[in-house]
């Protein structure tokens, strides 16, 4: 199927990307890498009147450090920051979990922002950055704010992005001294979407236990230092309240399985 008809504009700016979407709004559609929008455009699943291409505004292309972070700019391909030379030792987690991101085709196009703006309940991206408790930088011509992880998905392709606003910038808090970080899914093909995928972090306190791929979106538990069956039994609570979908790819039953099957392995890993 070919997409309905729609007006493509290249920008070479965050300012003039936020004046288009402040004219056009729920008419619009961000374009960087493609990934996920050209499909739903071909499906006509997304029919805007304007499609704003970002992929070479120079301001929107940056990865750094800043303020204990890994910003990452919008228009940055999954690709650098999967090769950028710091990655494994400011946010391993990162680091762990890109090689189950697609593949390295797609991962030359598509962009780390376009991944948490679309949300879907099975991506590695926003699993990583609910378990890192990270935040989204939103911009439009009147203002930019910052929403917490927690506070941005809301369900399936459904975010707390207003429709005038652009994701600017994700932010991944870096590791902390003393935390061990691991990454586990579960999909039918490597490169596939996750039936289930666990992002934990642990330190000498509290384990951090985020889970994609089961529900509406990445959910995430802490809990102090667990083991053996105390640990098994959080995992099998937290598997039973989360609400876990039957889909043609798994049952819910089978999802809960896997997160108590993965879990204990996962988590008692990075206790050692």
């Amino acid at each position: 199927m070919k997409p309905a008809a729609f007006d493509y504009i290249r920008v070479d700016s965050a300012d003039e990307a936020v004046a288009l979407l402040a004219d056009y709004g729920d008419d619009s559609s961000i374009l960087a890498g493609g990934q996920s929008l050209m499909p739903m455009l071909n499906m006509r699943l997304s029919q805007p009147r304007v499609v704003i291409d970002i992929s070479r505004a120079q301001d929107l292309s940056a990865v750094s450090m800043q303020s204990g972070a890994l910003e990452v700019s919008a228009a940055v391909t999954q690709a650098v920051v999967e090769q950028w030379p710091q990655l494994a030792e400011e946010v391993p987690l990162l680091a762990q979990a890109f090689p189950h991101l697609g593949h390295f085709q797609t991962r030359n196009r598509g962009t780390v922002c376009g991944s948490i703006a679309h949300a879907d309940p099975s991506a590695e991206l926003p699993l990583c950055l609910s378990a890192l408790g990270g935040e989204v930088v939103l911009r439009s011509s009147v203002r930019s704010r910052t929403v917490r992880a927690r506070d941005f998905f809301l369900g399936p392709l459904s975010t707390a992005r207003e429709p005038t606003e652009l994701i600017e910038a994700v932010r991944f808090p870096a590791a902390q001294p003393g935390t061990r970080y691991g990454f586990a899914e579960v999909s039918m093909r490597h490169g596939d979407f996750a039936i289930v995928a666990l992002a934990a972090a642990v330190s000498g306190l509290q384990i951090v236990l985020a889970v994609g791929g089961v529900a509406d979106r990445p959910h995430v538990r802490l809990w102090p230092r667990l083991a053996g069956a105390e640990l098994r039994e959080a995992l099998q609570q937290f598997a039973s309240e989360i609400g876990a979908r039957d889909d043609q790819h798994a049952s819910a039953a089978y999802r809960r399985h896997l997160i108590c099957r993965l879990g204990p392995s996962l988590i008692e890993d990075l206790q050692r």
